[in-house]
């Protein structure tokens, strides 16, 4: 009979520790089988800059770093409509834990930059959701989303269960201070805000993850908000918990939902689970949609808030089954997060909008697991994120996905024999004058011919 609840206590454990509760390798370095199969924290710094000369030569390379701007330019182009559109924004914001500090920080100094537009539709993830009811409501409370994000503790965010409790509950930590917290920020005045600004035509949107359907759920918490009764706004409070809600390391939230007079209830997590990010068209009357031509948003600006590094710092991996797992998935996430960058560029190429994102410096030391909740490194991010933001003229924002910058992209290899570019970040494994390697920008394929006859480099084939 214990075997029955002991397994899936393991299998909680286990998944929290799967998507970031696994923390740093520390010192170590001196365990025998840590030294046989990995490497120091400056090896790691080192082996960024490792390539296969030969074999980045040999690989295709499909457009030229002066194409791409000219590139992106001439898809866009071909969606000005003959008459401009109201110029809308967009922002959306991602999910990333404690990595959070840096895009409240980025909104932070963007109010103080004075080129922070009042958002039409803002969307939130995760950590991201509960920097999006900030994002939304406006500078009035970037005072509290300073507070939110630099002084908060890892007491104030979880309590982690004990053994044997563990064994026998949903989750490692229960998630009620997180709750309480929800509560001290979304307060029944600011969510009537909140429906103030839903009539006004702005949308606020959160994503959760049903864990048992496994799907991701959208909601709109201005619409909920406008319901303004006691069971409404309580919803509004759940659907943020849940965003936030790691699986295995928080309980699900259980939501009540009734379909064709059935009561049913849903369990609901983070919505990092399905998607690290999300877009989420401005309000149209519905008399006016049908009238809307497909470039309706050029010239539009879609904003995005990365909570985390283009590309994760290298760390030493203890030589455990869950460390490694632990490592992998956080490695698959990065690559999620990267996914979706793709896909908001190349909605922005379909429909002629502005692209900018803001991502933590890959030089900016950060905080290696995500739910460690330090206030002096969180206000270390804030700032940071603050300080690029108020700069002259706003924010310098990205206007490319991942891989398109100088040292981004794959590295390919023939053998173990390397060469040290001594680069100490991600680097160009294919030389200088190719900014983004053998990768394409949008992905590890093209899925259409380059138009207005733009350059497509053949491979190259190495001689025998």
């Amino acid at each position: 009979m214990a075997g029955k609840y002991v397994r899936p206590g393991l299998a909680a454990a286990l998944l929290a520790v799967l998507i970031g509760c696994a923390g740093p390798a520390g010192d170590g370095l001196i365990g025998f089988g840590f030294r046989r199969g990995g490497r120091s924290e400056q090896e790691l710094r080192q082996a960024v800059g490792w390539v296969d000369p030969y074999a980045q030569d040999a690989t295709r390379r499909s457009m030229l770093p002066d194409d791409f701007p000219e590139f992106s330019g001439l898809v866009r182009s071909l969606r000005r409509p003959p008459v401009p559109f109201p110029r809308r924004s967009v922002l959306v914001v991602s999910g990333g834990g404690v990595f959070g500090a840096h895009p409240a920080g980025v909104l932070y100094g963007w109010t103080r930059s004075g080129t922070r537009p009042e958002f039409d539709v803002v969307t939130g993830v995760s950590t991201g959701a509960l920097i999006a009811v900030f994002a939304f409501l406006g500078p009035c409370v970037d005072e509290q989303l300073r507070t939110a994000y630099t002084t908060v503790e890892n007491r104030d965010v979880y309590r982690r269960r004990r053994f044997p409790q563990i064994l026998l509950a949903e989750s490692l930590a229960t998630n009620a201070p997180l709750a309480r917290q929800i509560e001290s920020y979304a307060t029944d005045e600011r969510i009537r805000q909140v429906a103030a600004e839903h009539r006004k035509g702005r949308r606020l949107y959160v994503g959760t993850t049903d864990l048992d359907v496994r799907r991701g759920v959208y909601w709109d918490l201005g619409a909920i908000a406008c319901r303004d009764t006691p069971e409404d706004r309580d919803l509004f409070r759940k659907a943020l918990l849940a965003s936030a809600a790691i699986p295995g390391f928080f309980p699900p939230v259980r939501i009540p939902v009734t379909v064709d007079g059935k009561r049913y209830v849903e369990r609901h997590v983070d919505g990092g689970t399905t998607s690290s990010m999300f877009f989420a068209p401005p309000y149209v009357p519905a008399e006016d949609q049908a009238a809307l031509p497909p470039n309706w948003l050029y010239g539009s600006d879609l904003y995005i808030l990365v909570a985390g590094k283009m590309y994760p710092d290298p760390t030493p991996v203890r030589p455990r089954s869950l460390a490694i797992a632990g490592s992998a998935v956080s490695t698959i996430l990065y690559d999620q997060t990267r996914s979706d960058l793709h896909k908001l560029f190349l909605l922005t190429l379909v429909t002629g909008m502005n692209y900018h994102v803001s991502v933590i410096p890959k030089d900016l030391p950060a905080p290696v697991v995500a739910t460690s909740f330090d206030p002096e490194q969180m206000t270390r991010l804030f700032d940071a994120g603050a300080e690029w933001a108020r700069g002259p003229g706003g924010p310098a924002w990205r206007d490319t996905p991942p891989g398109a910058e100088p040292g981004e992209g794959g590295r390919f290899r023939v053998g173990p024999v390397l060469t040290d570019s001594g680069r100490r970040g991600p680097v160009n494994p294919s030389g200088p004058g190719v900014p983004f390697g053998p990768m394409m920008p949008f992905g590890p394929v093209m899925p259409f011919d380059l138009p207005g006859g733009l350059r497509a480099i053949p491979p190259v084939v190495p001689e025998k």
